[in-house]
C-alpha cells in the first residue's frame, strides 16, 4: 500500500519505466490478435506488412483475389485488377504490393506490382521471355520473384517495370527463385547438383550469388532478409530430415539453428531488425503448427498462438514490420484459414494502463 507522496512518486516512476521499457521491445508485450478475414471471403492469408498496411489474398466464390488491409477486416481493399479472374499478393514494402494475376489476356500467371489500388497495377511479366512469372517480395523500390521459361525457372529482380528485369539465375544451379529483398540483398534458392535446393543470397546480379547452404545440411532455402541477415530453413541427417528454421549473417558458416527444444519442425519466413518470424510444431505445441517469433536464438522464441482467440487450431507467421507487428494466418475449427494481424499495443497505451493502475493504488493509500 502506498502511504505517502514519496512512495507514490517512486511507484509512478517505476511503472512509467516499466511501461516504456516494455514498449521498446516485443519481449514480454502482450500481442493483440486481429482477425482480418473479410466478410464474404471463405479463406484469407496475410503474407506481407509495411507501415499500417497488411497484404495478402482471400478466396470468394472459388476465386482468389489480392487483398490489402489497414488493421481490420472491414478496411479490406480488393486489389484484383479489371480483366483478371484471379490474383494474390505475396509481399509488401513501402507503398508497394507484389504478387501475381491471371486473366484471359495474360494466358497464365503474370507478376504484378500494385500501389494500393486495383487500378494501380503494373504487369511485370517480361514480354515473350517467360511462360509465366510471379513477384514474391518488394523493398518499396525493387521487386523479386521468378519467371518460368522453357529452360526452367529463373530468379528475377525488377525495378518497377517489365523491361527492367534482371535474371539472377546463377551458374551451376538449375531452377532458381528469389523470395525476399531488402536494401541491396535478394534471397531465395536454387537447385544444386542432386536436385537439392540451396539457400542463395544475391547482390543484384547472377554473378554475385552466395551459396548459404550450411556444411552437413542437404537442403536449405532463404525466405527473407533485413539487408544484413537472412532467414529460412534447412534440413539434413542431423535434423532427421526435418526442416529447421535458420538464420544467416551472409555466409553458410554463419548459420544459426533456430529450432526450439520440443519442436520437430520449424521455418523462418520474415525478419526485421533483430527479430524473426515463422512457425513450428512438435511436442511443445501438441503437434499443432504454431506461429513463432525469435530474437536470434532458438531459446528466445515466443509462441504467438497463445494470443489468438479460442477456436483456432493452427497458425503461422509470415512477415514482421518495423514496428514489430506481425502477419500470417490461423486455421479455425472448421478448417478455414484466416488472415491474422498480431499487433503490439502502442507505447502510450501501455503507459496509460500503467498510470491507470497507479490511480487505483493512490486511492487505496
Amino acid at each position: 500500500m502506498i502511504r505517502n507522496h514519496q512512495q507514490f512518486k517512486t511507484a509512478l516512476f517505476a511503472v512509467i519505466a516499466l511501461a516504456l521499457g516494455t514498449a521498446s521491445q516485443s519481449w514480454g508485450v502482450t500481442y493483440t490478435a486481429i482477425d482480418l478475414n473479410p466478410s464474404g471471403f471463405d479463406y484469407s492469408c496475410a503474407y506481407g506488412t509495411s507501415g499500417t498496411q497488411q497484404a495478402g489474398s482471400g478466396t470468394m466464390a472459388g476465386e482468389e483475389h489480392a487483398l490489402l488491409w489497414n488493421g481490420s477486416a472491414a478496411s479490406c481493399v480488393d486489389l484484383n485488377p479489371s480483366g483478371f479472374y484471379s490474383s494474390a499478393v505475396y509481399g509488401s514494402g513501402g507503398t508497394q504490393q507484389v504478387g501475381w494475376g491471371a486473366g484471359l489476356s495474360t494466358g497464365g500467371y503474370h507478376a504484378l506490382l500494385w500501389n494500393g489500388s486495383a487500378a494501380s497495377y503494373v504487369d511485370l511479366d517480361p514480354t515473350g521471355r517467360f511462360i509465366m512469372s510471379n513477384a514474391l517480395g518488394t523493398s518499396g523500390t525493387q521487386q523479386v520473384g521468378w519467371g518460368m521459361g522453357y529452360d526452367g525457372g529463373h530468379a528475377l529482380l525488377w525495378n518497377g517495370s517489365a523491361a527492367s528485369y534482371v535474371d539472377l539465375s546463377p551458374s551451376g544451379f538449375g531452377n532458381s527463385v528469389a523470395l525476399g529483398i531488402s536494401g541491396t540483398q535478394q534471397v531465395g534458392y536454387g537447385m544444386a547438383t542432386g536436385d537439392n535446393p540451396h539457400a542463395l543470397l544475391w547482390y543484384g546480379s547472377a554473378a554475385s550469388c552466395v551459396d548459404l547452404n550450411p556444411s552437413g545440411w542437404d537442403n536449405s532455402n532463404a525466405n527473407g532478409t533485413n539487408g544484413t541477415q537472412q532467414v529460412g530453413w534447412g534440413s539434413g541427417s542431423s535434423t532427421g530430415g526435418n526442416e529447421h528454421a535458420l538464420l544467416w549473417n551472409g555466409t553458410a558458416a554463419s548459420c544459426v539453428d533456430l529450432n526450439p527444444s520440443g519442436f520437430d519442425w520449424s521455418e523462418a519466413r520474415g525478419i526485421i531488425g533483430t527479430q524473426q518470424v515463422g512457425g513450428g510444431y512438435g511436442s511443445a505445441t501438441g503437434g499443432q503448427g504454431h506461429a513463432l517469433l525469435w530474437n536470434g536464438t532458438a531459446d528466445s522464441y515466443i509462441d504467438l498462438h497463445q494470443f489468438l482467440p479460442d477456436g483456432f487450431t493452427d497458425s503461422f507467421a509470415r512477415a514482421i514490420d518495423s514496428s514489430g507487428n506481425i502477419v500470417g494466418n490461423a486455421t479455425d475449427s472448421s478448417g478455414y484459414q484466416h488472415a491474422i494481424l498480431w499487433e503490439i499495443p502502442e507505447p502510450t497505451t501501455l503507459l496509460l494502463l500503467g498510470l491507470g493502475g497507479l490511480t487505483v493504488l493512490r486511492r487505496r493509500k
